[in-house]
């Protein structure tokens, strides 16, 4: 496990991967915490409330949602990059015990999105806190509160890019599982969460979402309303849950497949 840890992580130190998707998640996230900022408590189209209440510091402060769906395809990317480039042969001929490989994927990849989820988080902070205070409005919520939503995004990030190696494993195909990552995030999420919001919160985007500040009806893209957010602990529980059942699955899958 050593090795394949060691030979997951090296993979990531010298390839752009995390450093591009971390610079795309952070350039989004800026630019909704900005433009959330910026329109805050004017009123028009779906500027949220003014950075002086609690509800408009915690809506500019949830703006990493677009991050931690990028998290999940930095972890789809990891995995099927390898059946993409041809290179899964020779990772299960190094390593044969294919469990492990996607284990030390899923590990390496959560660290990778742990990263991307400081950097984020680090983004949405500084916007928001920025604009209240060059406007002279006090902090509208606690500092552990505050703490509490970057936390979410980072733990968020990690959990949602192990999630995605599974998946990248699963699928194989990158083009196929990103826009399958996607179409879940943006449209099978949104959907499920409009229908039947007492199961929308057990969803992995929306459970790691929330934890990052969205709430219903909020975010960007949009928690449906009547969705309730999970304790924090239940949610990481949760996206942990679902994490090993795609890893399982995957592992299965794997097992059985050739991967030339």
């Amino acid at each position: 496990m050593t090795a394949a840890l060691h030979a997951e992580f090296l993979k990531l130190r010298t390839t752009r991967l995390v450093a591009g998707m971390t610079g795309i998640a952070v350039a989004l996230t800026a630019l909704i915490g900005i433009l959330e900022a910026v329109t805050a408590g004017t009123g028009t189209g779906m500027a949220i409330p003014s950075l002086a209440t609690a509800a408009g510091l915690r809506d500019n402060l949830a703006s990493p949602g677009f991050a931690l769906l990028i998290a999940a395809l930095l972890g789809v990317v990891s995995a099927s990059g390898e059946f993409r480039l041809k290179t899964a042969t020779d990772t299960y001929l190094d390593q044969p015990r294919r469990g492990r490989v996607l284990a030390a994927k899923a590990v390496a990849a959560a660290a990778g999105g742990a990263l991307l989820g400081i950097a984020a988080a680090a983004a949405a902070t500084g916007i928001a806190l920025g604009f209240a205070a060059s406007r002279g409005f006090p902090l509208a919520l606690p500092a552990t509160t505050i703490a509490r939503y970057a936390s979410g995004t980072i733990v968020g990030a990690a959990l949602l890019a192990a999630a995605g190696v599974g998946a990248g494993s699963l699928i194989r195909h990158q083009v196929g599982a990103i826009i399958a990552v996607v179409s879940w995030g943006l449209v099978v999420e949104l959907v499920v969460a409009a229908t039947l919001p007492s199961a929308g919160r057990f969803l992995p985007y929306t459970a790691a979402a929330m934890m990052a500040g969205d709430t219903n009806g909020g975010g960007m893209p949009q928690i449906p309303r009547g969705v309730i957010a999970l304790p924090y602990p239940a949610a990481i529980a949760v996206l942990a849950a679902i994490v090993v059942a795609i890893a399982a699955a995957a592992t299965l899958t794997t097992a059985r497949r050739d991967v030339a």
